[in-house]
């Protein structure tokens, strides 16, 4: 494709700002303590989380569709410099409502960092290269997830919790200069046509969806008329959107992709991997703490051995798939997960922790070899003008999963529980009890992958790659 090889601070780069992200999604979560103790606001604080998952996820979709018709560059470094603020405003924020709304502000330039990130990867990389690229932000992921809530807890305790934010500001200014000056493309410029109805009504629309999700059973009861009058006024509007898209002469979402059987099963895989992903997330290092006794650093550790695997088998998956093609190798990929979801079923109080930190290595080692293929397949269905909408439907999808995910395992684990919590903590049984039910609802949601995979249309060896305008292809470089 005529690339040259400077490509190194390009993705250097992409990692830094992925890892920003990612890290930012956790990293508060051992500091809410003292976050609470210096702008008040207890109750309030779950907002932290979930409005920049919400701002985020929203997002994802628009940016895609913009990076198609603008580029790559400019969506990346907006987003950056989006991330950058809020970060800055929310170290300096004197309350927790003005911090919430600031990490509102980073959601926003999450949204559009994640899916260009992988975007640009797809750019810049062949499809023999790109699996072990893949491995690389995969370990990002990683060490994010271990690097996050540890330094979160450094910096509550032994400094400031305002740092937490700040700490950003060089990274961010060093990556946006690396990819300023590295990454140049060559995108033919026309007049826009950009589907403002269809960009505002998604939104909306999706922000009322994703908000009940996250909200149920926790601002309100789940058939409240708060929670019937959220995801009803979403549903209207999501049928509004489609039917705007059809009349949009450049919709922000081209539907006719969503009748390509290739781009349906891999967003849906995307789905069941974010559910299963915030599903251990959110309960495994409770239950190794609770139910087998052990410390938060060990807890830490079990759950990391999940995101060890991952980039093992990620780094790897391009040997098979270039030769048993993408929908063997992810199929490969969704049995292992299945096998390993179903070793989380004798868990029990007199488990070890030795076998939870296996079976999350299981888990990641298969989730490796299918979500990287699923990806890279979608992206080499469609050709650089379709592709920022592609992976972008695929990252929201994926944090589309992750938000029922919460939503729904909280919503059984708080049902199972019911009265069992003395002041406010839960009795080791009971808590094993419940999630124990989060581990079959893993297992369902595994196999309910594994289909997905089986649904994607069967691929030569070697998938064709759709050939790039050459007014269009983007070009690394280093001044």
């Amino acid at each position: 494709m005529g690339f040259r090889s400077e490509r190194g601070p390009v993705l250097i780069a992409v990692m830094l700002t992925t890892g920003l992200v990612a890290i930012d999604s956790t990293i508060i979560a051992t500091a809410v303590p003292s976050i609470v103790e210096s702008v008040g606001g207890f109750a309030q604080f779950p907002w932290l989380f979930s409005i920049y998952l919400l701002a985020q996820a929203v997002t994802v979709p628009v940016y895609g569709k913009l990076a198609d018709v603008f580029g790559r560059k400019p969506v990346m470094m907006a987003g950056i410099g989006l991330f950058l603020l809020g970060s800055i405003l929310a170290g300096a924020a004197w309350s927790m409502g003005a911090l919430i709304a600031f990490r509102a502000v980073q959601g926003l330039g999450a949204g559009a960092i994640q899916p260009m990130s992988l975007t640009i990867v797809g750019d810049l990389y062949s499809l023999k290269e790109r699996a072990k690229v893949q491995g690389y932000m995969a370990s990002v992921w990683a060490m994010s997830a271990v690097i996050g809530p540890t330094l979160g807890g450094v910096f509550a305790e032994y400094v400031s919790w305002r740092w937490i934010f700040f700490v950003n500001i060089p990274l961010c200014l060093l990556a946006g200069a690396m990819i300023m000056r590295g990454f140049t493309e060559q995108v033919q410029r026309s007049k826009p046509r950009i589907d403002y109805a269809g960009a505002v009504t998604l939104t909306a629309a999706l922000t009322l969806l994703i908000l009940g999700l996250l909200e149920g059973g926790q601002a309100w009861s789940w058939g409240s008329p708060q929670s019937i009058g959220v995801f009803a006024a979403g549903v209207v509007l999501l049928v509004v959107f489609v039917l705007v898209e059809r009349r949009a002469a450049d919709p922000v979402v081209p539907l006719q992709l969503l009748r390509v059987r290739l781009i349906v099963a891999t967003c849906l895989v995307a789905a069941c991997v974010g559910a299963i992903l915030l599903g251990l997330t959110s309960y495994v290092p409770t239950y190794v703490q609770v139910a087998l006794g052990t410390g938060p650093l060990i807890a830490g550790f079990a759950l990391a051995a999940l995101t060890l695997g991952w980039p093992l088998s990620a780094s790897q998956s391009g040997r098979l798939y270039l030769r048993l093609g993408m929908r063997v190798t992810a199929l490969i990929g969704g049995v292992i997960v299945v096998g390993g979801t179903l070793l989380l079923l004798p868990l029990d109080q007199g488990s070890s922790v030795l076998h939870v930190a296996i079976t999350c290595f299981v888990i990641g080692f298969g989730m490796g070899f299918t979500a990287a293929p699923t990806l890279i397949a979608a992206q080499a269905a469609v050709d650089w003008q379709q592709r920022g909408v592609v992976t972008a439907a695929n990252m929201f999808f994926r944090s589309l999963g992750s938000a029922v995910g919460v939503a729904v395992f909280g919503a059984v684990v708080n049902g199972r529980l019911g009265t069992a919590t003395v002041d406010g903590h839960v009795p080791p049984g009971p808590l094993t009890d419940a999630v124990h039910l989060v581990f079959l609802g893993t297992v369902a949601v595994a196999v309910l992958m594994l289909v997905a995979v089986a649904c994607m249309p069967r691929d030569r060896a070697t998938p064709a790659v759709a050939p790039v305008p050459a007014e269009a292809q983007p070009v690394a470089t280093a001044d």
